[in-house]
């Protein structure tokens, strides 16, 4: 017995509601695995793939590359399970999130794992020939053929409704070319076999006769792919696209009203550009979403709950780059600047906790952290993005050297995991990349402050009475006033200052 699972796109996690479409992994009639990546799909936080946890053959997609859609809206719906070479039908297991014994899969975003692996994995093959003997079991005693009961799940109040798809049996043993695909199964008569009411809407807005037709997908379905190559057949190729045609949901599809919504804007063709113009205007507008659209509610949700206050600092950073020179001149992996940073924040952190902290807003509470997971700010072709640091407290340069170059080659990437993008305690900004020298930085939210450090520049100094030129550079804090007043912060920006300036002051700390 055939049986069809609708696959919705699943919560990708850390409060994220809606996903855009990348790239489909996969084509209607293509065979999947359980656990198969079907969907590669951006975040407000990362591209990730979605894999699906049904194996069977894609009997339907919703949506279209650049498309966006909110989590629990359906993504493909796939047919599992096979007939038996008896013609009775085979354990529906092989993708059936029913089964017995708990074998389903677990799997949300591939790499997550699951909870226990099936015992086995049966592919539904479409096209294949069927036996005499099958034909003989498995045939209805008055059309040749034998009703299969499909499943569409989420439907209604039950979660599913039905809807009757003849199973077509071959009685000779061979399988002729089905609508020119050899292999295919060949159709009598009864119930047509059609499953998505896309393809029943694309055939009679050509006028098809879907009886006329045999389907290549398991069972002898009918297939989008069947209707659109009879109808090229035909020489009507050029009216085959419903891109036209509005969606009207049909009496006889049982599609929950998601699917009807997914459905429509598929019909509806590619997805708008991202920005429109006016012409009266003069105006380009681009939707607020994606990364784009979470950095803009992040920083909006800081500036509305965060009384902020930022103080800043010049420092001479000559003794500090010269002792990078040494450390990289010994031989070893070299050690970025950044790293270096990044060492002197956590010692600093460590002698003013107050500031690796949150504020629990509804408890009305401070809440220190025992470790620093430090984020840094990164910007990528597909905007600002924030890599954590998990305990970069407990690392050396070298170590934090290496794993701010493999999260920022991540960022680049656009690789990068939820996990990887969240849970920050402190927040460092080198915006000196771009050539400034300071700046006010937003905090992080919920995060208490954040560093920013400007660019490295030889300006006039007075060093040791003297005036001469040093490599100078502006450090900025914004911290949340909630947490710690002005001589905490203060302290602070000038532990760190005082580092930079004399590398040694660190010494006391390793």
């Amino acid at each position: 017995m055939a049986q069809v699972l609708e696959f919705k796109l699943p919560d990708l996690g850390e409060g994220l509601t809606e996903a855009e479409i990348v790239r489909w992994l996969v084509e209607v009639g293509d065979v999947v695995a359980i656990d198969q990546p079907v969907v590669e799909v951006e975040t407000a936080k990362a591209m990730v793939e979605v894999p699906c946890p049904y194996g069977g053959v894609v009997t339907a997609r919703f949506g279209e590359e650049g498309q966006e859609l909110p989590v629990g809206a359906p993504l493909i719906t796939v047919a599992v399970g096979e007939r038996s070479p008896s013609g009775g039908s085979a354990d529906p297991g092989a993708g059936s999130p029913s089964r017995s014994g708990g074998e389903g899969s677990g799997n949300v975003l591939v790499g997550y794992g699951t909870s226990e692996a099936p015992a086995r994995r049966r592919r539904v093959r479409p096209g294949r020939p069927v036996t005499s003997a099958t034909a003989g079991a498995g045939a209805a005693p008055g059309g040749g053929t034998a009703a299969a009961e499909t499943r569409v799940a989420g439907a209604g109040a039950a979660g599913t409704a039905r809807i009757d798809a003849a199973v077509p049996a071959v009685a000779d043993g061979t399988s002729g070319p089905v609508n020119g695909h050899a292999g295919a199964v060949a159709l009598d008569d009864g119930p047509v076999p059609v499953i998505s009411p896309l393809v029943r809407r694309l055939a009679r807005q050509n006028g098809l006769d879907l009886r006329e037709l045999t389907g290549s997908g398991p069972d002898g379905l009918i297939l989008r792919a069947d209707v659109e190559y009879a109808l090229r057949a035909a020489g009507r190729g050029s009216t085959a696209a419903p891109a036209a045609q509005p969606h009207v949901p049909q009496p006889h599809a049982p599609v929950p009203q998601p699917a009807d919504a997914a459905g429509a804007a598929r019909a509806a063709g590619p997805a708008a550009p991202a920005t429109r113009s006016s012409a009266t205007t003069g105006e380009i507008r681009t939707p607020l979403k994606g990364v784009r659209g979470a950095v803009a509610d992040k920083l909006s949700r800081s500036r509305r709950e965060i009384p902020d206050a930022t103080c800043w600092v010049d420092a001479d950073a000559t003794e500090l780059m010269r002792a990078r020179t040494a450390m990289n001149a010994a031989g070893g992996p070299k050690i970025s600047l950044l790293a270096l940073l990044a060492r002197i924040c956590t010692a600093a952190l460590a002698r003013f906790p107050e500031l690796n902290a949150t504020v629990d807003t509804e408890a009305r509470e401070i809440v220190r952290f025992d470790h620093v997971h430090l984020g840094f700010a990164a910007q990528t072709d597909r905007g600002l993005v924030v890599p954590v640091v998990r305990d970069a407290h407990a690392r050396d340069a070298e170590s934090l050297t290496a794993e701010f170059a493999r999260l920022t080659e991540a960022g680049r990437a656009g690789t990068l995991t939820p996990a990887e993008l969240t849970g920050g305690t402190f927040t460092l900004n080198n915006y000196g990349v771009f050539g400034v020298d300071g700046s006010t930085p937003i905090i992080n939210h919920p995060e208490a402050a954040m560093l920013g450090v400007g660019r490295i520049v030889p300006k006039p100094w007075v060093h040791e009475g003297e005036l001469a030129v040093r490599q100078v550079v502006q450090l900025s804090l914004t911290f949340d006033h909630r947490v710690c007043d002005g001589g905490v912060a203060g302290g602070f920006l000038r532990y760190v200052a005082d580092c930079v300036e004399q590398p040694a002051v660190l010494l006391r700390t390793l």
